[in-house]
Parts: structure tokens; sequence; C-alpha cells
């Protein structure tokens, strides 16, 4: 028996990185996780392998962007496992993302940009929160950033975007027993990182953190397992800073 027996989860962009690592851990510890990804190959593989290892796990795909897709979603879910206890919104584009000023990027680029990476994360919780409700309630955990809280252009605000959705949705469906919280990585030594972000502004970086070194996925494991427990019972429209000190906020 693990902490999340009997839980059915849904991770968004649980094909590679964060949303994997989350995907994994939470299948060791019990729960039947939805690998939800726009890439099929990868997130098959995911899904394979964590049933290998005698996890529960089933593979969609699932484009964030498109609340007719985030609710075939959900009914996955609900036709394998019974229902959505928790969501997971992960997914995002950041791998391969174009750098570029606010004021100069491409706005078709820029509106498909914050339709997946803000967006997304509402067409998600809209599709799962039915399903949550017959169940009693749940948890919703959204994947912010310490860029909300820095100059980072638009994937920043983005992510100041993910924080207000967070605070606002969990005053929406508190009253229906779901919790909604947000973390927000520091630099995560994820492949993709290595290939967005220049690593001289990398080392930049970690040079001024706290902790003098990148994170890694399995750094924000634990925190996530512990907002979508019982033991966060009474956590609900917060955002954490797991950056091994990057940022102060008071």
């Amino acid at each position: 028996m693990g902490r999340f027996t009997g839980k059915a989860v849904i991770v968004t962009g649980a094909a590679q990185g964060i949303g994997e690592a989350y995907a994994r851990a939470l299948a060791a510890d019990g729960a039947a996780v939805v690998v939800a990804d726009l890439n099929a190959e990868a997130g098959e593989a995911v899904a394979k392998d964590i049933v290998t290892h005698g996890g529960t796990a089933a593979f969609t795909q699932v484009d964030v962007s498109d609340p007719a897709s985030a609710e075939d979603m959900a009914q996955f879910a609900a036709r394998h496992f019974g229902g959505v206890d928790y969501l997971v919104n992960n997914a995002a584009i950041y791998g391969g993302m174009k750098l570029d000023f606010l004021f100069t990027v491409d706005w078709d680029y820029y509106k498909k940009f914050m339709s997946v990476n803000m967006d997304g994360a509402l067409a998600c919780a809209r599709a799962c929160v039915p399903h949550m409700q017959r169940r009693g309630g749940g948890a919703i955990v959204n994947q912010s950033s310490t860029a909300a809280w820095v100059y980072s252009g638009f994937y920043g605000l983005a992510k100041v975007g993910v924080n207000g959705l967070t605070q606002q949705l969990a005053h929406e469906l508190g009253g229906m027993g779901i919790r909604v919280n947000a973390i927000a990585p520091g630099p995560i030594d994820t492949e993709a990182t290595r290939t967005v972000t220049p690593q001289q502004m990398v080392a930049g970086i970690v040079h001024g953190m706290a902790l003098k070194r990148m994170g890694h996925p399995e750094d924000l494991v634990g925190l996530c397992k512990f907002l979508l427990s019982a033991e966060a019972s009474w956590i609900t429209g917060q955002i954490f800073n797991v950056d091994g000190g990057q940022v102060f906020r008071s």
C-alpha cells in the first residue's frame, strides 16, 4: 500500500523531464497515473516502463491548449482508472522555446505559447473538476517558475498568469473540496534547460543562488506529493518556490 493507493492522477507533459519524474514518483507511491503528453512515442515509453516496474499507468495524447483534447484526457482517466483525484499541470512549451522580447515576438507564436503555458492549465482543470467532484474532492498542482518573479519575457508573463490562475481557482473550487497550489522551480537541469538557456547565463544564475547548484527534477517530487496528499488538506492558493534560494519573497 502506498501513499496514493486507490487514487488516480493525471500528469501533463509527463513524457520527459520534470513531468516524467512526477509521474514515476506518484506511481511508485501507489497512484494510478495517466501519462499525458503531445509526444506519443516518449509518453508511451514512460507509461510502459512504469508498468514494467510494478506501477499502474496508461498513456494518452493531449494538446492542453485544446479544451476538447483536455476533455478527452479526463474521460480517458475516468474510463481507465474510474475517475480523477489529482491533476498536475506540468505541460509547457519550454524545450525549443524562442528567446525574444515581448514587444517583438511573433504574435502568432506568442498566442500559441500562452495558450499552452497559461491557458492549458485552465483547460485541463476545467476538464478534470467534474470528475474530482464525483470523487468528493481532489487537488491540483500547477507548474509555475521563479521566472514569474524575475525578468523572463513572455515565459515569465505566462508563469505570472499561472500564479494568478492558481489563486483564483483555489477560491472557486475550495467549496468543492478541491485544493489548488503551484510549485515554482528555479533552474532545473533538464534537457530543455540545456537547449534553451545559454550556459553562461545559467552559470550566472547559479552563482547568485544560496545553494550553488542546479536543481534536479527529483528535488521537486517531494513537494508535489505533499501538496496532493491529505497532509496538505488545509493548504490552497499558494505558490511554493523550490529554487535553491534563487528568489527571496516577503
